[in-house]
């Protein structure tokens, strides 16, 4: 059974986006000759079947008309399954699900648990990887720990004291994109935008803005072999202004996609060379799966690790097509490398009711 499907959407600040990205890859798919199924999460949380011939402007204004209704179950009979007459249920046998949904529920590990517990198998990170992925505070101490050059990053709390003068960035923690970063001049603006800014509640980080340093991005994919692409920079704005959500996703038709860049960078060797040298490090140490994409920032000073995204943007396919590999093949590899590995479950070893079966009354533990 060879049934791929593709799940998009999310209760996401990215949603749209996200949408953008999956309907990308069930066309690619469906071009290539396989019987795709198209599954919407939506802002809400229910699970959806549309069409694979569907149209982003469709979900412009809410619910397609011609979606319909899939639960997911989780357990011992888990996966997604197919609502008909009375209720009754019929299972959908995928084999493997293309996960694009950015951000939110879809990239910090919900999902991928979710998947997990329904013996689901799927593209992109494990929901550990994940959650490392969204977290910027443990992905920056996770580096710094490692040994690895990255910026210095603070989580904002009113007892914050920062020695070092502005200007600063402020970044929600948990975030797959560019959505609510911000630049400050002082710390105490900072403080006052952790408490206002509905993206940043959750949890600020700071750190100290580099007017003149570089975006450096590359991709990784881990199938048939871990494997480096290209390198691009990214086009910042005119007025060096920081690159943001908009540059990124609105700027062109194609979404990440067309937006500005020069790839492959024009970089000296040795930079480059550091530069692989620090993002293969950064694949094992952050759990890396099927693609990936990993930030750096660079000038006069040093080349730094900023981030990971791990469910990026068009699924980094761009970087690809510079190596002539097609949108179409580089799913296939992702679908393949998540079907040919073991489904991730959880194990009950020890759980045999030795502590349960003496224990005496509740009643007597609580007197």
């Amino acid at each position: 059974m060879n049934r791929p499907a593709v799940c998009f959407g999310s209760p996401s600040p990215e949603h749209d986006i996200s949408i953008l990205t999956g309907l990308q890859a069930v066309r690619a798919l469906s071009d290539a000759g396989n019987d795709v199924i198209a599954l919407y999460w939506s802002k809400t949380g229910s699970w959806f079947e549309v069409p694979s011939d569907i149209e982003a402007s469709e979900f412009a204004d809410g619910l397609p008309r011609s979606a319909e209704p899939v639960e997911l179950h989780l357990g011992e009979a888990g996966g997604f399954h197919r609502i008909g007459r009375r209720g009754k249920q019929t299972p959908m046998n995928i084999s493997a699900v293309v996960v694009c949904c950015h951000g939110g529920p879809g990239e910090d590990g919900s999902l991928q648990a979710m998947f997990d517990l329904a013996g689901v198998r799927y593209t992109g990170p494990s929901r550990s990887g994940a959650a490392l992925g969204m977290d910027k505070l443990a992905f920056s101490g996770v580096m710094e720990a490692a040994g690895l050059s990255s910026l210095p990053l603070y989580l904002v709390t009113d007892e914050l004291s920062l020695e070092e003068p502005g200007p600063f960035i402020v970044k929600p923690r948990f975030g797959g994109s560019s959505i609510g970063i911000e630049i400050v001049e002082n710390l105490e603006t900072a403080q006052a935008l952790a408490q206002t800014q509905p993206l940043l509640r959750e949890g600020a980080v700071i750190q100290r803005y580099l007017s003149d340093a570089i975006d450096l991005n590359i991709s990784v994919r881990t199938h048939p072999a871990v494997t480096l692409s290209a390198i691009e920079r990214p086009l910042r704005p005119e007025d060096d202004g920081i690159y943001s959500y908009a540059d990124k996703y609105l700027r062109g038709s194609e979404g990440m996609a067309s937006a500005p860049r020069e790839l492959p960078a024009e970089l000296p060797a040795h930079l480059e060379g550091q530069l692989r040298t620090l993002a293969s490090q950064v694949v094992e140490l952050a759990m890396v799966r099927s693609v990936a994409r990993i930030d750096f920032l660079w000038n006069a000073r040093g080349l730094w690790v900023n981030e990971i995204n791990t469910i990026p943007g068009s699924l980094s396919w761009y970087f690809w097509a510079q190596e002539g590999i097609s949108f179409s093949q580089l799913l296939s590899e992702m679908l393949e490398e998540a079907v040919t590995k073991p489904v991730i479950g959880f194990r009950t070893d020890g759980a045999d009711g030795s502590a349960l079966r003496d224990v005496g009354a509740i009643a007597h533990k609580l007197a």
